[in-house]
């Protein structure tokens, strides 16, 4: 089950969408939809998170925590709304572009992805381009 938690006046809008999304992202990586919670939050919200359990003093648009057992994708992933707005300045792309960029991050991180190494980077780089582009909205 894929839910969406709001600790900021951001909301998804169209949440069905996002869920079909992510479903099929973890289909496609053969994986199986265990429960995946979204919170969406502030700047202020997630690095108190960052410092209290990852002792990180930074701010961060990420931070997921992986319940992942075998196939069966499990995890709470935080997504800092203005972290992902400052990230869309910065690259040049859309809002929603980036946020479908971090969303398909988190999922892919408890796929197996890592992104610590430069090769490891570029193959998540790839791997988000690619599940982006899996997603539709209904017109």
């Amino acid at each position: 089950m894929i839910t969406f938690n709001y600790e900021t006046d951001f909301e998804l809008k169209n949440e069905s969408d996002y869920e079909a999304w992510i479903e099929a992202i973890i289909e496609s990586e053969d994986y199986t939809e265990g429960e995946v919670n979204y919170i969406f939050c502030d700047d202020e919200y997630l690095h108190k998170i960052n410092v209290e359990y990852l002792d990180h003093d930074t701010l961060t648009d990420i931070i997921s925590f992986d319940y992942t057992i075998g196939n069966l994708i499990s995890g709470d992933i935080f997504i800092s709304i203005e972290r992902v707005k400052e990230n869309a300045k910065e690259y040049e792309v859309s809002f929603e572009k980036e946020l479908l960029r971090v969303m398909s991050h988190g999922i892919l991180h408890y796929c197996g992805y890592k992104d610590k190494s430069e090769d490891d980077s570029n193959l998540m780089r790839q791997k988000e381009n690619e599940k982006m582009g899996m997603f539709h909205v209904e017109q």
